[in-house]
């Protein structure tokens, strides 16, 4: 007869014992040791191996999940820098009414105001430009040294046989060391090459001077200063002048045509005059309006970023917290503390009602941002707008007061994702746990490993004992067999 035993249902017998007759009695007993062993660890290991595996996935899935917290928190809160502090409501535009005239930009200490202006004249700069060479811009002039001179400022050039032609000259003057803005330039006409020296900067004190300061006299025909003007001509629009304007009827006069210390946080850029001259000589001044006033479009732009960002966030975040009903599946932090914490304190800022100095305007819902069904916010910008213009100081206060709607938001978040913050602290903890988890696995695979060197042990002693027994039965079963047949005799 045939004994199997299997703990897996494996089709293969892990204890065999042989049939009495003598082709079964020469098999003996075996048990499949390995096999045995290795089903009754897999049966000991499996259900703890699971939960172990279980509990690590749920770990790693809420590790992962408290950093998509994070990172949704990061994101949205540098959106509020835009709008947490007093400065960054401290915007002023600058516009003009006569664009042809000037343009303006303004900083945040400008005074609100409109001004008005008037451009007489345009600063310019000083072009100067030599008689005739004939021979053209390779004619030869000579050799020597000028000192040249801008303003308060001089270098010097030296002319040799490299360079001693108008072309040569013009390149030295503009390679020169220390040239404060003389730029060289050659024109050619039908009377020859003519030497032009413009210089970079405008103002009746930035004029160009040439001396000659060797004994030679090569170079006298390109000398130029007070009382020796001979040798160059000043072109339509070459004078050196100063821009002359007024603001509110105060006459302003400046070097240049960028202006910035005529009004307080404001730079002008004059383009051209508010003068008009009539055929017959009379002059006629239309002064343009310069508008300072506070930049709402920006800060309109800057609400409806803070918004965006905001629903942005809270999708991330209510999908950590969320569960489909149609799948039976969880989001990873459904009932976690650390989400529902947070996103209380997001809406307890959220729905406060801010001291602005207003009644009106003291709650985001009273400038246009409401709540709807799904959590998220909507932005009526027609309400914003009207709060802007209407009382613009509260909606500072509302956004970027010690109070704040967007303050208080910026303090939270910041302790939130602090060191010593709550989502640093569940960071923490799941890590602990996560590294818990993975020493249980790694002493489970320990003790499997022991368990199977005692059962392997065990059942190989217990395989030896079944052989000899069965070695023992073999020789008693063929002994009995050769015992010769005691016959019987019939009484009578």
């Amino acid at each position: 007869m045939t004994s199997t035993t299997s703990v897996s249902g494996s089709s293969q017998p892990i204890v065999s014992v042989a049939s009495s007759n003598s082709a079964g009695a020469a098999g003996g007993s075996v048990i499949n040791v390995s096999q045995l062993v290795s089903e009754l660890v897999s049966a000991t290991q499996a259900p703890q191996e699971n939960i172990i595996s279980n509990q690590t996935q749920a770990v790693t899935a809420q590790i992962s999940a408290v950093g998509t917290l994070q990172s949704a928190l990061s994101t949205f809160q540098s959106s509020l820098s835009a709008l947490d502090t007093p400065s960054a409501f401290g915007t002023e535009t600058a516009s003009s009414s006569n664009t042809s005239a000037f343009t303006a930009t303004a900083s945040s200490d400008a005074t609100l105001g409109s001004y008005s202006v008037s451009v007489t004249q345009l600063a310019q700069a000083q072009q100067l430009v030599s008689s005739p060479f004939t021979g053209g811009s390779s004619a030869t002039v000579g050799t020597g040294t000028l000192q040249l001179s801008l303003g308060g400022a001089s270098f010097s050039v030296t002319i040799d046989a490299s360079d001693n032609t108008v072309a040569g000259i013009a390149g030295a003057i503009n390679s020169a060391t220390g040239n404060p803005g003389i730029e060289a330039s050659v024109v050619t006409g039908t009377d020859g090459a003519h030497l032009v020296l413009t210089s970079s900067l405008t103002g009746a004190a930035n004029t160009i001077n040439v001396a000659e300061t060797d004994t030679g006299g090569g170079l006298a025909q390109l000398t130029y200063g007070t009382g020796n003007t001979a040798n160059y001509t000043e072109p339509a629009g070459g004078t050196p002048q100063d821009a002359e304007f007024s603001i509110a009827g105060v006459a302003y006069t400046s070097p240049s045509n960028t202006v910035t210390d005529a009004l307080s946080g404001v730079t002008l850029n004059l383009a051209g005059t508010t003068t008009t001259t009539s055929s017959s000589g009379t002059t006629t001044d239309t002064p343009a309006i310069l508008t300072v006033a506070t930049n709402t479009a920006n800060i309109q732009t800057n609400v409806e970023a803070f918004v965006a960002a905001y629903n942005t966030m809270q999708q991330s975040l209510a999908s950590l917290g969320s569960y489909d009903s149609t799948t039976s599946t969880a989001g990873p932090l459904m009932g976690n503390p650390l989400l529902l914490g947070i996103q209380n304190e997001l809406q307890s800022a959220l729905y406060s009602i801010v001291n602005t100095g207003s009644a009106t305007y003291n709650s985001l819902a009273s400038v246009g941002i409401t709540t709807n069904s799904d959590g998220s916010l909507s932005l009526n910008q027609t309400a914003l707008a009207t709060a802007l213009s209407s009382n613009y100081g509260a909606v500072s206060q509302l956004f970027s007061g010690a109070s704040g709607v967007a303050t208080s938001l910026n303090s939270q978040i910041t302790a939130d994702l602090g060191s010593g913050g709550p989502i640093s602290s569940t960071s923490q903890t799941l890590v602990s746990q996560e590294n818990a988890l993975t020493q249980q696995s790694n002493q489970l695979q320990q003790q499997m490993t022991a368990l199977s060197a005692s059962l392997t042990q065990q059942y190989s002693s217990l395989n030896t004992l079944l052989s000899s027994l069965q070695t023992t039965s073999s020789y008693l079963t063929q002994a009995f067999a050769s015992l010769p047949q005691v016959q019987g005799t019939q009484s009578a």
